[in-house]
């Protein structure tokens, strides 16, 4: 997987974004009182994803530095 870091920042970009709409999502459905428990771990298991996702992401932004 060969990117420029423009198109690496995109992707950052959009999958922040993600993570942040699915956080907003957990905790409103984690304040409802009748939560279907099986959906609001699918969706913490995906914004795990999502974070390590993002974390690939940004060491590929880092430059080498051999040491």
């Amino acid at each position: 997987m060969d990117f420029d870091s423009n198109t690496i920042r995109q992707k950052l970009a959009a999958l922040k974004s993600e993570h942040r709409d699915l956080d907003e999502v957990i905790a409103r459905l984690g304040a409802a009182s009748d939560v279907e428990q099986l959906q609001l771990q699918r969706f913490k298991k995906r914004k795990l994803a999502l974070k390590d996702q993002m974390a690939r992401l940004e060491s590929m932004l880092l430059p080498d530095i051999i040491a």
